[in-house]
């Protein structure tokens, strides 16, 4: 694995600290801004949002451009946007901040995607994304935990302040590790690469991401009060619970990426039904802090589990467009981030209290694994096999590009 992916990796961390931090922040945002929960849990939206619609828009921009003075001012943008959240004086600059943050983050997540598929052979594409989605997963584990234990003690402004040092330090790992990648001799052209948007098997896949992250945020974004309010668990507990999320997400992401190359189709129908199990258990044993506790470090596992065959399979079915197939797969991805904590929110303000998104989680994953049976049945048809898992067809293999630089 090239030095250059797990320096990327390294700035995801950053990345996914800032998008996760929040979880653990809601309350003291809240009382800060003098807003609801629910309110404050819309700041999620909004970053999610900003990731939907950066990450085709700056892909599209950016496809020309040499990919590492793009990953260096994307870094720079994403860095100035937490020092703007630090010191927003209302709600309304902080929900600004949010976007504004989302869209460099989505660039970024987009063109390094990108340049970490295209330097690994096409079989070892998952593990090139789980990499990357260890950066994530270590921000879960260490990132969004000492967010939580920042904003408990020193404001939720501190966070912002530490993120914004991390991402610092992600700006001078990409300007002194990552090569200087020149362009291809045959440039890309944004008319060609929208051509994948025709094939049904993408846009599938766009809704398994979809549903199958917007099941497992509705929850997550509202498991600080549910750990709280409804488990009856103290605050400091908190920040070790959404670590133990993270410890899960670390766990899940290490074995997906193991297997998910030779068994895509088997990690996604297996991940995707555990998080549904989980999730409803969740709604079930909130009430019990063992349980939710257990729960939040399985969810952990059973979401980040499924991440990489998730990411590979979009480049896979939109092999043709490398560029927009990043910028696919992490727009897909908030569009779950999006939708998931504004159904959450919508449960809890129609007075279903904090164990509510939960349920509405299960839904969501529910209708992922349907997707991803639909998926499957129409892969099969063009003379696939399935063996533990992992299928093989030709109309597969032709989505599978030959090695390219970025």
């Amino acid at each position: 694995m090239p030095l250059a992916v797990y320096i990327l990796g390294l700035s995801v961390f950053a990345l996914g600290t800032s998008e996760f931090m929040l979880s653990g922040l809601l309350r003291q945002i809240a009382d800060d801004m003098d807003v609801s929960i629910p309110q404050a849990g819309l700041l999620i939206s909004a970053f999610a949002i900003g990731m939907v619609i950066g990450a085709p828009v700056l892909a599209a921009a950016t496809l020309r451009l040499p990919r590492k003075t793009t990953l260096v001012a994307l870094i720079s943008v994403f860095g100035l946007g937490q020092v703007a959240g630090a010191l927003a004086p209302t709600y309304e600059v902080l929900f600004a901040s949010r976007v504004i943050s989302a869209l460099a983050c989505a660039g970024f997540w987009a063109v390094g995607a990108g340049v970490a598929i295209a330097m690994v052979p096409v079989g070892s594409r998952a593990r090139a994304m789980a990499v990357m989605i260890g950066g994530l997963s270590i921000a879960n584990v260490v990132g969004v935990p000492a967010g939580a234990f920042l904003g408990e003690h020193l404001g939720w402004r501190s966070a912002f302040w530490a993120v914004a040092v991390a991402s610092a330090i992600a700006l001078a790992g990409v300007l002194t590790k990552i090569p200087r990648i020149p362009l291809p001799e045959t440039r890309p052209r944004l008319r060609d690469e929208l051509t994948i948007y025709r094939d049904r098997q993408v846009l599938l896949t766009v809704a398994i991401i979809a549903l199958a992250a917007g099941g497992v945020f509705c929850a997550f974004s509202y498991l600080a009060p549910l750990l709280t309010d409804v488990a009856g668990l103290g605050a400091g507990w908190v920040s070790g619970v959404l670590g133990l999320f993270g410890v899960g997400a670390l766990i899940g992401t290490y074995i997906g990426g193991r297997v998910a190359d030779a068994h895509p189709f088997g990690v996604l129908l297996s991940g995707i039904t555990a998080s549904t199990v989980i999730l409803v258990a969740l709604a079930l044993l909130a009430s019990s802090p063992v349980a939710a506790i257990v729960l939040s470090l399985l969810l952990g596992i059973s979401c980040f589990y499924t991440a990489p065959a998730l990411n590979a399979r979009i480049f896979n079915v939109a092999g043709a467009a490398p560029t927009l197939a990043g910028a696919t797969a992490t727009a897909s991805f908030n569009i779950g981030n999006t939708g998931g904590p504004w159904l959450g929110g919508s449960v809890i303000d129609a007075g279903h209290g904090f164990a509510s998104p939960a349920w509405a989680g299960a839904a969501m994953t529910a209708l992922a694994l349907a997707a991803v049976a639909v998926a499957l049945r129409l892969q099969r048809p063009a003379g696939s096999r399935v063996v533990m898992g992992a299928t093989t067809d030709a109309a597969a293999e032709q989505h599978e590009p030959a090695k390219q630089r970025p």
